[in-house]
């Protein structure tokens, strides 16, 4: 059986990949792990794939698949968790900004200590400042957001058990919430390692900072996706039951105010002649729209749940 599993997103790093491949073979052999390469090239436009060839040529551990244009990183990802066999499966950045080094001790967590997902910290970064401030800030608020005690949701070194790999499916930029959407998917264990970061040694970044635009915009969907994706009706029916009763509670005291009033042999407006009328109103078409979309979520979630929806742990007894 293979042991690792590592899943290496490739986007014109030509450069780095026989560095890179030569090293993690090296950290393997001295250890004496069992391994897989999965490189995924993402659509790069230079001599990426071909270096990728000539590794396998050379390397039977080395897989790899290619896509016919630049997809993103969590496709990427999400094509290797699909054909990694390893017991771990371990992801890096191709750059050689995340050090095979720390390989091992990744691997020993997960099946030594009991972890689902292990994440890495880069504490001590090679970073300007002006990605250091942003990364600080969006750690601090993701940390809030999904309550998982992580540094560094955006390190590509992590490691997991492969069970999590093959119930998790990740799109868009969602590649840094896959600890979110692991604990979401009832794989709780996630633990952290500070890993060293090494400066970039060929080409540049390919990320900017639409990234953290991005990321804050994925962040709110996986938490309402993973949240209410089998249960819509419980956000939308709860936003419109409580439009509604705000508007049915401003049209009743307008109605009271008036006859009140009448009573009092006051002068009064015509409730129609009310601001506050109108906001009511509003607030009633609201509050029936949300409670109606709910509805037919409700419906369109109930018809399209599969079997395959529900991870198992384990079964006893049972024959296909």
């Amino acid at each position: 059986m293979i042991q690792v599993s590592l899943v290496i997103p490739v986007f014109e790093e030509q450069d780095s990949l026989p560095e890179l491949h030569n090293w993690i073979s090296r950290v393997m052999e001295e250890h004496g792990i069992s391994y897989e390469i999965i490189f995924v090239n993402d659509g790069s436009r230079d001599h990426s794939w071909q270096v990728i060839q000539k590794l396998s040529s050379i390397n039977p551990s080395v897989r790899a698949v290619s896509f016919t244009r630049n997809y993103g990183k969590s496709a990427a990802l999400d094509m290797g968790f699909s054909k990694a066999v390893g017991e771990v499966v371990i992801t890096m950045d191709a750059d050689l900004q995340d050090s095979p080094d720390e390989i091992p001790d990744l691997y020993r967590m997960i099946t030594e200590e009991g972890y689902d997902v292990v994440s890495g910290w880069k504490k001590k970064r090679h970073d300007p400042i002006s990605k250091t401030i942003p990364s600080k800030f969006f750690n601090w608020v993701t940390r809030v957001i999904s309550g998982i005690k992580l540094h560094d949701f955006n390190c590509g070194l992590k490691a997991y058990k492969n069970k999590v790999v093959k119930n998790i499916h990740i799109y868009g930029e969602m590649h840094r919430y896959i600890p979110l959407i692991a604990k979401w998917n009832g794989f709780t264990q996630i633990g952290e390692k500070v890993v060293e970061h090494r400066a970039r040694k060929y080409g540049v970044t390919k990320f900017g900072w639409e990234r953290f635009i991005n990321g804050f915009l994925d962040l709110i969907s996986v938490s309402f996706v993973n949240r209410y994706k089998r249960k819509p009706m419980h956000f939308f029916g709860t936003l419109g039951t409580l439009s509604f009763l705000a508007g049915f509670i401003i049209t009743f005291w307008l109605i009271f105010e008036k006859i009140r009033g009448i009573s009092k042999g006051l002068v009064v407006r015509n409730i129609t002649d009310q601001p506050l009328f109108f906001l009511a109103l509003v607030a009633l078409i609201v509050g029936a729209q949300l409670f109606l979309t709910g509805f037919l979520a409700e419906i369109m979630a109930s018809n399209n749940i599969k079997k395959a929806d529900y991870n198992i742990e384990d079964e006893l007894n049972f024959k296909n």
